[in-house]
């Protein structure tokens, strides 16, 4: 600071003009009458000179006394303030002085301390919220009172970067991710949230995803500066609900048909309404149908169940597959003979060998597969089992292909072929032999535990085709 602009320069100016002032009316009154009533007038002009200088000496003494008692702490203090201002709040006052000026710098030593102590707890908790947020697992934003982003954490930035592609956003400006933009299927929630100022609960229905979305007001001297709203996934958890749904559905649909046929032709025997031995055993043989049916259903349900599970351990060995078709084909070749379809086999290859595989759950992936195609093929149609060996990027894997003649799948059925309890349309099954619904199912979790892949591919009208490739060499 300019010592003419300080405090102290200023006193030192007034004061020193004041002397000056004093001094030059005391000469213009009394120098005239010193001249003419003292008779030695050089000593009394003398010892006014004195007096001038010694009076603009004092006033300077006096300056600098001040300058140093308070112009100089005042100047380390404003500094020091300015340090704090900066974000420096480790800085101190060294001043050791017992008058007010000491008792100010003590003061101010104090407030820095305890003002660095509260800035270090709120760091300190700043860092424990990013921590926090960082590891959630669900998104978490906050919002102020006119909607805009103010916090958000990283699941949040990567919901709010996965809805940017819908319609709503689309006129927005720019190409980019923009933070304070509220994304759309939050807009109802959060001016519900605003009005009634309680927590709101609802879900989200967002790209083929289910959320569950719950906001909460953020209150400050009972008013409401905005919404803080943490997002859950939750599209796993309604689908394995609705997969529960369906599963209980199914069963109690599949299990209801064959226990009402068996009760209702039980009681007709119970009533005596069989009038001849060969009804009576005609009503027994179709009671002992539908309860293989049922055991078959059992059975299907456990053995899937445990797959899933992966409490069905798979016995693998080296094993010749060409072996295992011819044997499966010879199996089916009498069935084929009775219903009138040609069935066939094409080895492509003669070099077959599995490395590492289990031989009865291959066999009864084979046989699902046959067991499908011959009840969707009609008579007088065809049905071929084709093998070879293929060289894929990930190394030499076995293809089998069971193609068939039958009535095909409609394409927007294909997707769920592999679902549990998938049926086709019964007017397109032949014969009264219906399948439990969970054969593909199994044939699709058997695969898939030798690591590899199962594909179909349907026309209506002309046929289905499964192929399955599995790893030649065992795969760890």
């Amino acid at each position: 600071m300019v010592f003419w602009k300080s405090l102290v320069g200023k006193l030192w100016i007034t004061i020193t003009c004041l002397v000056a002032f004093v001094m030059l009316t005391l000469g213009l009154f009394l120098l005239p009458y010193i001249d003419t009533v003292f008779s030695n007038s050089g000593d009394i002009k003398r010892l006014f000179t004195y007096a001038s200088i010694i009076g603009f000496s004092m006033t300077t003494f006096f300056g600098l006394f001040l300058l140093t008692k308070i112009t100089q702490p005042m100047q380390k203090l404003i500094q020091a303030a300015n340090a704090i201002r900066k974000g420096k709040y480790d800085t101190r006052l060294n001043l050791v002085t017992s008058d007010e000026i000491g008792e100010l710098a003590n003061t101010f030593n104090h407030m820095a301390a305890e003002l660095e102590t509260t800035i270090r707890s709120l760091n300190h908790e700043k860092e424990h919220l990013a921590s926090v947020l960082r590891s959630m697992s669900d998104a978490v934003i906050t919002f102020d009172h006119n909607g805009d982003v103010v916090l958000v954490n990283p699941p949040g930035q990567e919901i709010m970067r996965n809805w940017q592609g819908l319609q709503w956003d689309e006129d927005l400006e720019g190409g980019g991710w923009a933070a304070e933009v509220m994304p759309e299927p939050l807009i109802a929630l959060f001016h519900k949230t605003m009005q009634e100022g309680k927590d709101q609960s609802t879900h989200l229905h967002v790209k083929q995803g289910v959320w569950e979305a719950h906001m909460a007001p953020l209150c400050t001297d009972d008013m409401i500066r905005g919404t803080v709203v943490v997002l859950r996934n939750i599209t796993e958890q309604v689908k394995l609900e609705k997969m529960r749904t369906d599963f209980i559905a199914n069963v109690s649909h599949e299990i209801r048909t064959p226990l009402s046929m068996m009760q209702g032709y039980s009681e007709a025997l119970l009533d005596g309404m069989a009038a001849s031995p060969e009804e009576s055993e005609e009503l027994i043989r179709v009671i002992h149908e539908e309860s293989l049916r049922m055991g078959r259903l059992v059975k299907d349900l456990l053995d899937l169940t445990r797959m899933e599970a992966g409490h069905s351990e798979l016995v693998c060995r080296p094993m010749d597959a060409g072996e295992l078709v011819e044997r499966v084909y010879r199996k089916f070749s009498v069935r084929a003979k009775e219903q009138n379809i040609d069935l066939r086999l094409d080895k492509l290859s003669n070099n077959l060998l599995l490395e590492s595989a289990d031989e009865d759950k291959l066999e009864q992936v084979l046989t699902n597969l046959l067991d499908n195609a011959f009840r969707h093929t009609p008579e007088g149609k065809m049905i071929v089992i084709t093998t070879d060996r293929v060289h894929l990027q990930s190394g030499t894997a076995l293809k089998i292909v069971v193609t068939d003649q039958g009535a095909g799948i409609p394409p927007e059925d294909v997707p769920f072929v592999f679902d549990r309890f998938y049926k086709a349309d019964k007017a397109r099954v032949r014969g009264e032999s219906i399948g439990t619904g969970i054969g593909l199912a199994i044939v699709k979790n058997i695969v898939e535990s030798h690591k590899g892949s199962i594909s179909v591919n349907s026309v209506v009208g002309e046929g289905t085709e499964f192929t399955i490739l599995i790893p030649a060499e065992s795969v760890k």
